[in-house]
Protein backbone atom coordinates (compact mmCIF):
# COMPACT_ATOMS: atom_id res chain seq x y z
CA UNK A 1 0.00 0.00 0.00
CA UNK A 2 2.80 2.43 0.81
CA UNK A 3 4.52 1.88 -2.53
CA UNK A 4 1.18 2.32 -4.30
CA UNK A 5 0.57 5.66 -2.53
CA UNK A 6 4.03 6.88 -3.54
CA UNK A 7 3.43 6.03 -7.20
CA UNK A 8 -0.17 7.29 -7.42
CA UNK A 9 -0.32 10.51 -5.43
CA UNK A 10 1.66 13.67 -6.03
CA UNK A 11 1.61 16.83 -3.94
CA UNK A 12 2.72 20.43 -4.09
CA UNK A 13 2.85 20.92 -7.86
CA UNK A 14 1.75 24.54 -7.34
CA UNK A 15 3.04 26.92 -4.61
CA UNK A 16 0.88 26.53 -1.50
CA UNK A 17 -1.51 24.12 -3.23
CA UNK A 18 -1.25 20.49 -2.15
CA UNK A 19 -3.84 19.25 -4.65
CA UNK A 20 -7.01 20.28 -6.47
CA UNK A 21 -9.54 17.67 -7.55
CA UNK A 22 -12.68 17.89 -9.66
CA UNK A 23 -15.12 15.16 -8.63
CA UNK A 24 -16.96 13.43 -11.46
CA UNK A 25 -20.00 12.48 -9.35
CA UNK A 26 -19.33 8.76 -9.81
CA UNK A 27 -16.64 8.30 -7.16
CA UNK A 28 -13.72 9.40 -9.32
CA UNK A 29 -11.90 12.67 -9.93
CA UNK A 30 -9.57 14.58 -12.19
CA UNK A 31 -6.68 16.83 -11.18
CA UNK A 32 -6.71 20.60 -11.64
CA UNK A 33 -3.77 22.94 -11.88
CA UNK A 34 -3.78 26.48 -10.46
CA UNK A 35 -5.06 28.07 -13.69
CA UNK A 36 -7.97 25.67 -14.07
CA UNK A 37 -8.71 25.97 -10.36
CA UNK A 38 -8.95 29.77 -10.61
CA UNK A 39 -11.27 29.43 -13.63
CA UNK A 40 -13.56 26.96 -11.84
CA UNK A 41 -17.29 27.78 -11.64
CA UNK A 42 -19.94 25.96 -9.57
CA UNK A 43 -21.58 24.58 -12.71
CA UNK A 44 -18.31 22.81 -13.60
CA UNK A 45 -18.80 20.30 -10.79
CA UNK A 46 -17.80 19.62 -7.20
CA UNK A 47 -14.20 20.44 -6.32
CA UNK A 48 -11.86 19.77 -3.42
CA UNK A 49 -8.96 22.16 -2.93
CA UNK A 50 -6.31 21.42 -0.32
CA UNK A 51 -3.77 24.12 0.65
CA UNK A 52 -0.84 24.72 2.95
CA UNK A 53 -2.32 27.24 5.37
CA UNK A 54 0.92 29.05 6.20
CA UNK A 55 2.14 29.52 2.61
CA UNK A 56 2.09 33.11 1.24
CA UNK A 57 0.48 31.92 -2.02
CA UNK A 58 -2.37 30.41 -0.03
CA UNK A 59 -3.05 33.68 1.79
CA UNK A 60 -3.11 35.52 -1.54
CA UNK A 61 -5.58 33.05 -3.06
CA UNK A 62 -7.88 33.06 -0.01
CA UNK A 63 -8.01 36.83 0.32
CA UNK A 64 -8.13 37.75 -3.38
CA UNK A 65 -9.37 34.83 -5.49
CA UNK A 66 -11.29 32.50 -3.17
CA UNK A 67 -14.36 34.69 -2.87
CA UNK A 68 -14.45 34.47 0.93
CA UNK A 69 -15.78 37.05 3.32
CA UNK A 70 -12.85 38.81 5.08
CA UNK A 71 -13.84 37.36 8.45
CA UNK A 72 -14.07 33.87 6.96
CA UNK A 73 -10.70 34.32 5.26
CA UNK A 74 -9.14 35.41 8.55
CA UNK A 75 -10.53 32.34 10.34
CA UNK A 76 -9.31 30.00 7.61
CA UNK A 77 -5.80 31.42 7.84
CA UNK A 78 -5.70 31.63 11.67
CA UNK A 79 -2.59 30.05 13.15
CA UNK A 80 -4.19 27.99 15.91
CA UNK A 81 -7.75 27.43 17.01
CA UNK A 82 -9.92 24.93 18.83
CA UNK A 83 -12.34 22.65 16.95
CA UNK A 84 -15.53 24.52 16.07
CA UNK A 85 -18.20 24.92 13.38
CA UNK A 86 -19.73 28.20 12.22
CA UNK A 87 -22.66 28.27 9.74
CA UNK A 88 -22.27 31.00 7.10
CA UNK A 89 -25.42 31.03 4.99
CA UNK A 90 -25.72 27.61 3.38
CA UNK A 91 -22.01 26.92 3.94
CA UNK A 92 -19.96 25.85 6.95
CA UNK A 93 -16.68 27.11 8.37
CA UNK A 94 -15.12 24.11 10.11
CA UNK A 95 -12.01 23.62 12.23
CA UNK A 96 -11.15 20.07 13.30
CA UNK A 97 -8.07 18.30 14.61
CA UNK A 98 -6.33 15.25 13.20
CA UNK A 99 -3.37 13.09 14.18
CA UNK A 100 -0.20 14.23 12.45
CA UNK A 101 1.70 11.44 10.71
CA UNK A 102 4.90 11.22 8.72
CA UNK A 103 4.63 11.52 4.92
CA UNK A 104 4.80 8.17 3.06
CA UNK A 105 8.31 8.92 1.83
CA UNK A 106 9.63 9.54 5.37
CA UNK A 107 10.18 7.23 8.32
CA UNK A 108 7.99 7.58 11.38
CA UNK A 109 9.80 9.41 14.17
CA UNK A 110 8.29 8.68 17.59
CA UNK A 111 7.57 11.75 19.70
CA UNK A 112 6.82 12.20 23.36
CA UNK A 113 3.78 14.34 22.55
CA UNK A 114 0.85 13.59 20.29
CA UNK A 115 0.67 16.16 17.51
CA UNK A 116 -2.97 17.02 16.79
CA UNK A 117 -2.81 19.38 13.84
CA UNK A 118 -5.66 21.72 12.92
CA UNK A 119 -7.57 21.16 9.69
CA UNK A 120 -9.42 24.30 8.57
CA UNK A 121 -12.20 23.79 6.04
CA UNK A 122 -14.81 25.69 4.08
CA UNK A 123 -17.59 23.60 2.58
CA UNK A 124 -20.68 24.45 0.59
CA UNK A 125 -22.80 22.65 -1.99
CA UNK A 126 -20.14 22.63 -4.73
CA UNK A 127 -16.82 23.13 -2.99
CA UNK A 128 -14.66 21.80 -0.15
CA UNK A 129 -11.55 23.83 0.64
CA UNK A 130 -9.20 22.46 3.32
CA UNK A 131 -6.06 23.91 4.89
CA UNK A 132 -3.31 22.38 6.97
CA UNK A 133 0.12 23.63 8.00
CA UNK A 134 3.18 22.79 5.93
CA UNK A 135 5.33 20.15 7.56
CA UNK A 136 2.25 18.34 8.87
CA UNK A 137 0.64 15.32 7.29
CA UNK A 138 -2.84 13.85 7.82
CA UNK A 139 -3.36 10.30 6.61
CA UNK A 140 -7.15 10.73 6.49
CA UNK A 141 -6.88 13.08 3.49
CA UNK A 142 -4.41 10.80 1.73
CA UNK A 143 -6.75 7.82 2.06
CA UNK A 144 -9.74 9.74 0.66
CA UNK A 145 -7.73 11.08 -2.23
CA UNK A 146 -6.43 7.60 -3.01
CA UNK A 147 -10.03 6.31 -3.05
CA UNK A 148 -11.00 9.09 -5.47
CA UNK A 149 -8.06 8.24 -7.72
CA UNK A 150 -9.33 4.65 -7.82
CA UNK A 151 -12.93 5.72 -8.52
CA UNK A 152 -14.24 4.58 -5.13
CA UNK A 153 -14.49 7.97 -3.45
CA UNK A 154 -17.36 10.22 -2.35
CA UNK A 155 -19.71 11.75 -4.90
CA UNK A 156 -21.08 14.85 -3.09
CA UNK A 157 -19.66 17.47 -0.74
CA UNK A 158 -21.72 16.21 2.21
CA UNK A 159 -20.43 12.69 1.70
CA UNK A 160 -16.87 14.02 1.28
CA UNK A 161 -17.06 16.05 4.50
CA UNK A 162 -18.52 13.11 6.43
CA UNK A 163 -15.74 10.85 5.14
CA UNK A 164 -13.04 13.37 6.15
CA UNK A 165 -14.52 13.59 9.66
CA UNK A 166 -14.82 9.82 9.92
CA UNK A 167 -11.21 9.20 8.97
CA UNK A 168 -9.92 11.96 11.25
CA UNK A 169 -11.62 10.19 14.17
CA UNK A 170 -10.54 6.77 12.90
CA UNK A 171 -6.86 7.71 13.14
CA UNK A 172 -7.28 8.27 16.89
CA UNK A 173 -7.93 4.58 17.56
CA UNK A 174 -4.35 3.26 17.14
CA UNK A 175 -3.10 6.14 19.31
CA UNK A 176 -5.47 5.18 22.13
CA UNK A 177 -4.66 1.48 21.72
CA UNK A 178 -0.96 2.26 22.04
CA UNK A 179 -1.62 4.30 25.19
CA UNK A 180 -3.69 1.49 26.68
CA UNK A 181 -0.93 -1.05 26.01
CA UNK A 182 1.57 1.26 27.67
CA UNK A 183 -0.66 1.50 30.75
CA UNK A 184 -0.74 -2.32 30.94
CA UNK A 185 3.04 -2.46 30.64
CA UNK A 186 3.52 0.13 33.37
CA UNK A 187 1.10 -1.77 35.60
CA UNK A 188 3.43 -4.77 35.44
CA UNK A 189 6.57 -2.66 35.90
CA UNK A 190 5.47 -0.88 39.08
CA UNK A 191 6.40 -3.68 41.50
CA UNK A 192 9.53 -4.92 39.75
CA UNK A 193 10.79 -2.17 37.43
CA UNK A 194 12.77 1.00 37.90
CA UNK A 195 10.62 3.50 39.78
CA UNK A 196 12.28 6.46 38.05
CA UNK A 197 11.52 5.11 34.58
CA UNK A 198 7.92 4.27 35.52
CA UNK A 199 7.40 7.73 36.98
CA UNK A 200 8.75 9.43 33.84
CA UNK A 201 6.62 7.33 31.48
CA UNK A 202 3.54 7.87 33.62
CA UNK A 203 4.09 11.61 33.49
CA UNK A 204 4.32 11.57 29.69
CA UNK A 205 1.27 9.33 29.40
CA UNK A 206 -0.85 11.59 31.60
CA UNK A 207 0.28 14.61 29.60
CA UNK A 208 -0.79 12.91 26.36
CA UNK A 209 -4.20 12.04 27.75
CA UNK A 210 -4.78 15.62 28.91
CA UNK A 211 -3.63 16.92 25.54
CA UNK A 212 -6.00 14.62 23.64
CA UNK A 213 -8.93 15.33 25.97
CA UNK A 214 -8.43 19.06 25.45
CA UNK A 215 -9.32 18.79 21.76
CA UNK A 216 -11.59 15.74 21.54
CA UNK A 217 -14.43 17.22 23.61
CA UNK A 218 -14.72 20.39 21.44
CA UNK A 219 -14.40 18.20 18.33
CA UNK A 220 -17.37 16.14 19.48
CA UNK A 221 -19.41 19.32 19.90
CA UNK A 222 -18.31 20.56 16.48
CA UNK A 223 -19.32 17.34 14.72
CA UNK A 224 -22.60 17.34 16.61
CA UNK A 225 -23.30 20.83 15.28
CA UNK A 226 -22.64 19.68 11.70
CA UNK A 227 -25.01 16.76 12.20
CA UNK A 228 -27.81 19.14 13.30
CA UNK A 229 -27.14 21.80 10.66
CA UNK A 230 -29.83 22.58 8.07
CA UNK A 231 -27.47 22.96 5.09
CA UNK A 232 -29.23 21.90 1.90
CA UNK A 233 -26.30 19.81 0.69
CA UNK A 234 -26.29 17.60 3.82
CA UNK A 235 -28.44 14.55 3.12
CA UNK A 236 -29.98 12.28 5.74
CA UNK A 237 -27.41 9.66 4.85
CA UNK A 238 -24.63 12.18 5.53
CA UNK A 239 -26.16 13.07 8.89
CA UNK A 240 -26.42 9.39 9.77
CA UNK A 241 -22.71 9.05 8.97
CA UNK A 242 -21.98 11.99 11.26
CA UNK A 243 -24.01 10.38 14.06
CA UNK A 244 -21.87 7.26 13.75
CA UNK A 245 -18.70 9.35 13.83
CA UNK A 246 -19.92 11.23 16.92
CA UNK A 247 -20.76 7.96 18.65
CA UNK A 248 -17.29 6.61 17.87
CA UNK A 249 -15.69 9.81 19.13
CA UNK A 250 -17.71 9.66 22.37
CA UNK A 251 -16.48 6.10 22.93
CA UNK A 252 -12.93 7.28 22.34
CA UNK A 253 -13.37 10.07 24.88
CA UNK A 254 -14.68 7.56 27.44
CA UNK A 255 -11.75 5.31 26.57
CA UNK A 256 -9.39 8.24 27.11
CA UNK A 257 -11.01 9.05 30.46
CA UNK A 258 -10.49 5.43 31.47
CA UNK A 259 -6.80 5.65 30.53
CA UNK A 260 -6.46 8.87 32.50
CA UNK A 261 -8.11 7.28 35.56
CA UNK A 262 -5.88 4.22 35.30
CA UNK A 263 -2.75 6.38 35.14
CA UNK A 264 -3.93 8.21 38.26
CA UNK A 265 -4.36 4.87 40.04
CA UNK A 266 -0.94 3.72 38.85
CA UNK A 267 0.58 6.95 40.13
CA UNK A 268 -0.95 6.31 43.56
CA UNK A 269 0.30 2.71 43.49
CA UNK A 270 3.77 3.89 42.53
CA UNK A 271 3.78 6.38 45.42
CA UNK A 272 2.74 3.60 47.78
CA UNK A 273 5.46 1.27 46.48
CA UNK A 274 8.11 3.98 46.84
CA UNK A 275 6.92 4.78 50.38
CA UNK A 276 7.07 1.10 51.32
CA UNK A 277 10.59 0.81 49.92
CA UNK A 278 11.71 3.88 51.87
CA UNK A 279 10.13 2.56 55.07
CA UNK A 280 11.73 -0.86 54.58
CA UNK A 281 15.16 0.66 54.00
CA UNK A 282 14.72 2.92 57.03
CA UNK A 283 13.86 -0.10 59.19
CA UNK A 284 16.93 -1.92 57.95
CA UNK A 285 19.17 1.03 58.76
CA UNK A 286 17.57 1.40 62.20
CA UNK A 287 18.02 -2.31 62.90
CA UNK A 288 21.66 -2.12 61.80
CA UNK A 289 22.18 0.87 64.11
CA UNK A 290 20.55 -1.04 66.98
CA UNK A 291 22.80 -4.06 66.38
CA UNK A 292 25.91 -1.87 66.38
CA UNK A 293 24.88 0.07 69.49
CA UNK A 294 26.17 -2.40 72.17
CA UNK A 295 29.62 -2.87 70.53
CA UNK A 296 29.88 0.88 70.01
CA UNK A 297 28.97 1.54 73.63
CA UNK A 298 31.48 -0.96 75.00
CA UNK A 299 34.21 0.20 72.59
CA UNK A 300 33.53 3.77 73.63
CA UNK A 301 33.73 3.01 77.35
CA UNK A 302 36.87 0.89 77.19
CA UNK A 303 38.51 3.13 74.65
CA UNK A 304 38.58 6.18 76.91
CA UNK A 305 42.09 7.40 77.60
CA UNK A 306 41.63 7.73 81.39
CA UNK A 307 42.87 5.79 84.38
CA UNK A 308 40.90 3.16 86.26
CA UNK A 309 39.70 1.15 83.24
CA UNK A 310 39.11 -2.43 84.48
CA UNK A 311 40.99 -5.32 82.90
CA UNK A 312 43.97 -3.30 81.73
CA UNK A 313 46.41 -5.81 83.25
CA UNK A 314 44.09 -8.85 82.92
CA UNK A 315 45.05 -11.35 80.17
CA UNK A 316 41.44 -12.56 79.73
CA UNK A 317 39.84 -9.13 79.75
CA UNK A 318 39.67 -8.82 75.94
CA UNK A 319 38.06 -12.28 75.59
CA UNK A 320 35.48 -11.40 78.25
CA UNK A 321 34.61 -8.12 76.52
CA UNK A 322 34.26 -9.82 73.11
CA UNK A 323 31.99 -12.48 74.64
CA UNK A 324 29.93 -9.79 76.39
CA UNK A 325 29.53 -7.84 73.15
CA UNK A 326 28.57 -11.00 71.22
CA UNK A 327 25.93 -11.97 73.79
CA UNK A 328 24.50 -8.46 73.85
CA UNK A 329 24.34 -8.33 70.05
CA UNK A 330 22.61 -11.74 69.92
CA UNK A 331 20.02 -10.59 72.48
CA UNK A 332 19.47 -7.39 70.46
CA UNK A 333 19.01 -9.45 67.27
CA UNK A 334 16.37 -11.63 68.95
CA UNK A 335 14.51 -8.58 70.21
CA UNK A 336 14.54 -6.92 66.71
CA UNK A 337 13.12 -10.07 65.13
CA UNK A 338 10.35 -10.27 67.72
CA UNK A 339 9.26 -6.70 67.02
CA UNK A 340 9.41 -7.41 63.24
CA UNK A 341 12.19 -4.97 62.43
CA UNK A 342 14.08 -7.73 60.63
Amino acid sequence: MLEQVKQTLTYGDEPGLRFALLLDGRGGCSKLNMDRMCDWKPEDGIVWFHFERDHPATAEWVTKKGGFDPLVAEALLAEDSRPRVEPVGDALLIILRGVCAAPPEEEENPSEDIDLVPLHAWVDERRLVTFRDSGHYITALRDIRLALEKGNGPKQTGELLALVSDKLVRDLEPVLDEMDEEVDELDEMIFQGDAGEVRQRLKLLRRRSVQLRRYLAPQRDALNRIEHDDASWLSERDKLRFREVIDKLMRFIEYLDSIRDRTAILHDDLSTVISERIARNSNRLSALAALLLPPSLVAGLFGMNVGGIPGVNDTWAFVVIVALVSITSAVTLVILKRINWL
